[in-house]
């Protein structure tokens, strides 16, 4: 008897295990699944359920308010809540009808990996307003659209914390994102402050990323920012316009417009703006600009992930107007550049196309903008002026330095092979002139020695124009092999040449 009785209660026990356990469940699986107009406040959600969202909209419209939504579950694709917001925490999601949600003052955090936090697909429209957004699993964006999806977002405060985690993204098939206000924080590796594959707009907003870019927009899609503050501490390149052939974004001109406001980009390497495989449209009006690293745009031919191999080069428009900013602006024998300046854009520490590498380079510049150069700078294709200059006189909106423009005389009948002075020493002249007038044999000279990408290697203010002794020099410096160019100064008379060290 005393064993069937201890059988019994173990029987019993089980059996209270179990119920508990069912119940647990059942709390920690508290979700809202919407198909008509309501409003919720002051309500717990969560799923931990693998690709179930802890709220989601299919048909009219939600407002919820002040409640506290969380997901700590595992996509079981990452792709497929990046593509279609499987798995996200509150996800409205639309084919036919068009279901809304009106989001404030709520608490939302993904856990899980591709938690993605608001997301919108589809004709899902979602308005979030002074929410907070916490996101700690990977591939867990902040808030995103893909499909066609469209959110409006007013004072948000969001972060995220792993890898491959933007603040603010669309991914296949686009999206339209408006940003009013707020803060956002992304401190994963790759993670971008904004990731475009649509429309974003963002206004009067402030985006950090620890490990990623300021912003990054792949195909034909666009960013805009007004007024917002963009801080990138990722040692990378701080801006970033590609084409990565991957189908998750058409096209390859994409169009990024950023007027007032910052651009802080703390790291040294590939440049404030980087576009490989694309062509950039950059705008830059009045936005005040600290970058450490030398390079201001880098346009490059790249592969990516399984198109290493891709033929193509990067393609950039950068029109400034009433900017103020400096560093070199370099392109590989792939790539262009078309740079404008104007309504009084101050552009110095100029260095552009050093080496003369680019396959093609422009410049336009109005005369209520100045240009001060740190290097000689090559000018192979058109560069056009709004009051021609005359061999007669200074061009006064162009400080030489002691460089020179070079040239095409092809592109460039108007200059008619003219030789032009610069402010404070140089020349505009055509390339291959080398403004060898007045400088013979051995004159004592200032002798200065620059790699391709314009950084100085060697100085010595008491050298001579000899070629001998010159490449004598070059040959024992403790540089790489490769072509360099050798610049002998006396006076305002300039020699330019080629060396090659081998």
């Amino acid at each position: 008897m005393i064993k069937k009785k201890n059988f019994v209660i173990k029987i019993r026990m089980i059996a209270i295990a179990v119920a508990t356990l069912s119940f647990a469940s059942a709390i920690a699986d508290n979700v809202l699944t919407s198909t008509s107009d309501q409003t919720v406040s002051g309500q717990t959600y969560s799923s931990t359920t693998t690709d179930q969202s802890a709220v989601k909209v299919t048909a009219g419209t939600l407002t919820i308010t002040k409640c506290k939504i969380t997901n700590s579950a595992n996509a079981s694709s990452t792709d497929n809540a990046s593509f279609y917001g499987t798995n996200a925490v509150m996800l409205c999601y639309g084919a036919k009808t068009t279901p809304v949600i009106s989001s404030s003052n709520n608490y939302v955090s993904g856990t899980g990996r591709g938690a993605n936090g608001i997301f919108a697909y589809g004709t899902g429209v979602i308005t979030t307003s002074n929410d907070t957004i916490v996101q700690t699993g990977g591939n867990a964006r902040a808030i995103m659209a893909s499909g066609g999806g469209t959110i409006t977002v007013n004072n948000d405060v969001a972060s995220t914390t792993d890898a491959s985690s933007s603040m603010i993204a669309t991914d296949r098939g686009g999206g339209t994102i408006t940003v009013n206000g707020g803060s956002y924080t992304a401190n994963g590796q790759n993670s971008a402050g904004i990731y475009s594959t649509g429309a974003i707009t963002a206004n009067d907003a402030t985006f950090l990323s620890n490990g990623g870019e300021i912003y990054v927009i792949e195909g034909s899609n666009s960013i805009t920012a007004n007024n917002c503050s963009g801080t990138s501490k990722y040692n990378k390149w701080g801006i970033l316009m590609y084409q990565s052939f991957s189908g998750d974004a058409t096209g390859s001109t994409g169009t990024m417009t950023i007027t007032g406001g910052s651009l802080n980009y703390s790291g040294t390497k590939g440049g404030l703006f980087y576009n490989t495989n694309a062509t950039a449209k950059i705008y830059l009006n009045g936005v005040t600009i600290t970058n450490a690293c030398d390079t201001l745009v880098r346009s490059l031919k790249g592969g990516w992930g399984n198109n290493a191999t891709a033929s193509y080069g990067g393609t950039t428009y950068i029109t400034a107007s009433g900017q103020t900013m400096e560093g070199m602006m370099y392109a590989d024998a792939n790539s262009k550049q078309y740079i404008t300046l104007s309504n009084s854009t101050a552009y110095t520490n100029a260095k552009i196309n050093p080496g003369n590498v680019a396959s093609l380079v422009t410049l336009t510049i109005d005369d209520s903008s100045t240009l001060s150069l740190a290097s000689d700078c090559y000018i192979n294709g058109a560069i056009t002026f709004a009051t021609a200059p005359s061999t007669s006189t200074t061009i006064p909106n162009i400080s030489g330095n002691g460089h020179c423009i070079y040239y095409t005389s092809s592109t460039n009948s108007a200059l008619g092979g003219g030789t032009f002075k610069l402010t404070n020493g140089g020349y505009l002249c055509p390339a291959g002139s080398g403004v060898t007038s007045v400088l013979t044999g051995d004159q004592a000279a200032k002798v200065e020695i620059f790699n391709i990408s314009g950084q100085k290697v060697y100085s010595d203010a008491n050298g001579t124009t000899s070629t001998t002794e010159n490449q004598e020099i070059l040959n024992n410096l403790d540089v790489a092999n490769g072509l360099y160019i050798v610049r002998a100064i006396a006076g305002n008379s300039i020699v330019t040449t080629k060396m090659i060290k081998k």
